[in-house]
């Protein structure tokens, strides 16, 4: 089955902001201290008229030294470690390092040579089909993802992150007793950043990251690896990637993967795929017949109502049951909410 495809006009870009811990241990930083602000949303490649600006500007004007914070963000952003091993796109990079020298030159105060030499070294830079995404963890830990600078590409949206992956990652560092100690089987799982989060924040025995598209797994293995996840369980967490097929897959491919928590993000997009995504839900509710059925959960972004309306009224024909939670999730990664997010758990 290939991946339906979303188009951008449903998509709105991120834009809030979160906590960032550099690589030298600081501390997060609250949403008032400008430079680890500018830090977190430049490697989520937040969009750029959502950077605070303004709160820059008002700081370099009180400011006796205004070079000193300009130069603090650059060593925060394009200078960082992260950015030279795991880069935002290189347009991204020339605009943002445009509008900070704009900004910067407002002051008045003397050219900074680093500003200009940054510039120099991105507009020099070949643009590539590819840039890396960066999102901190809670604890400063970095997950950085390969994804495709395009929203649509290759015949599938599985080349890049969606706003309920976010979601779902930030629901589960606050839910990890759902996934310690057990095998986890993610659907859909797209650039991976749910299942390299759950890996690395809440200890599961086995991760398995799934996908169809054969780009979207050649994606996923790249991430899964350059995260430091394997199937070998160095790290107390044995992850792999499979191909898994909702309209062809066999039982004995799930009775095998034995999940006991099975989780999807963004995969209520498209009334074409909605009946073989509960029809494979019934299957692996079903699977364990001598042992307790996997709790599954999926979080969906709700673009169209009339389309996650027909997702639940399938679920409810196939005889299964839902229950929506609504307990509030903390917002830590940078991404908008401004279209509405649900979380579900079906049961049998």
């Amino acid at each position: 089955m290939k991946s339906p495809v979303r188009t951008a006009a449903d998509e709105t870009e991120i834009f809030q902001s979160g906590a960032f811990q550099d690589q030298s241990g600081m501390n997060s930083q609250t949403l008032h201290d400008v430079p680890h602000s500018f830090q977190t949303r430049f490697f989520s490649m937040c969009r750029l008229q959502a950077l605070q600006w303004e709160s820059l500007e008002a700081e370099l004007k009180a400011s006796e030294s205004p070079s000193e914070i300009i130069l603090d963000i650059l060593k925060k952003t394009c200078l960082h470690s992260i950015c030279r091993k795991n880069p935002p796109s290189v347009k991204y990079r020339r605009l943002f390092l445009s509008e900070l020298i704009k900004r910067y030159e407002l002051t008045a105060a003397e050219p900074l040579d680093e500003l200009y030499e940054a510039l120099a070294e991105v507009i020099g830079a070949e643009e590539k089909p590819v840039c890396y995404k960066t999102y901190l963890l809670p604890s400063g830990e970095p997950v950085s993802l390969e994804e495709n600078v395009a929203l649509i590409s290759e015949g599938t949206t599985g080349l890049v992150t969606w706003e309920a992956a976010l979601y779902l990652s930030e629901w589960a560092l606050e839910n990890p007793h759902i996934f310690t100690g057990r095998t986890v089987l993610e659907l859909g799982s797209g650039a991976g950043l749910t299942g390299i989060v759950v890996c690395r924040a809440c200890k599961p025995t086995k991760y398995v990251f799934s996908d169809v598209h054969e780009s979207v797994l050649q994606r996923l293995r790249n991430n899964v690896q350059h995260n430091g996840l394997t199937e070998q369980d160095v790290s107390g967490v044995s992850a792999c990637v499979e191909e898994l097929d909702w309209e062809n897959v066999r039982e004995e491919q799930l009775r095998r993967i034995g999940a006991d928590t099975v989780i999807a993000a963004d995969v209520v997009y498209d009334p074409d795929i909605i009946g073989c995504l509960v029809k494979l839900l019934v299957k692996l509710l079903n699977c364990k017949t001598e042992e307790k059925p996997p709790d599954v959960y999926v979080a969906s972004t709700i673009r169209n109502p009339r389309t996650y309306d027909s997702f639940k009224d399938e679920l409810e024909e196939a005889g299964l049951k839902h229950v929506v939670a609504t307990h509030p999730v903390t917002h830590i990664f940078p991404y908008t909410r401004v279209s509405s997010i649900e979380m579900i758990k079906i049961h049998c």
